[in-house]
């Protein structure tokens, strides 16, 4: 399955992004990639994505990261809704809960 997925890249202590077009088997660190559809600077806070290569590749069925699906929500690119991409917070068990369990 073909996914749209940011791939880090730049120095230690000054990220840089890069949205790319890859295999869902492949891993975000081993650098293969199909094509570059895009950059992301935090910092500078500059977004370069290619809008036209993006809608192609999600008509012909390529999967969205949910960081870059809110990315092309918020630029207007795709229609829908932010998804939350925050880990889900636990509730903390106190001991004495903890200790009735076992």
């Amino acid at each position: 399955m073909l996914k749209i997925r940011l791939q880090r890249i730049g120095r230690k202590n000054d990220p840089a992004f890069r949205a790319v077009l890859t295999d869902s088997k492949n891993s975000t660190k081993s650098g293969r990639f199909l094509e570059i559809l895009g950059t992301y600077n935090p910092k500078a806070g500059e977004t370069n994505f290619k809008s036209d290569r993006i809608t192609y590749w999600v008509s012909k069925g390529a999967q969205l990261s949910d960081t870059m699906h809110n990315f092309l929500v918020h630029q207007k690119v795709i229609q829908g809704k932010k998804k939350n991409v925050l880990p889900k917070k636990t509730p903390t068990i106190k001991r004495k809960e903890l200790k009735a369990k076992k």
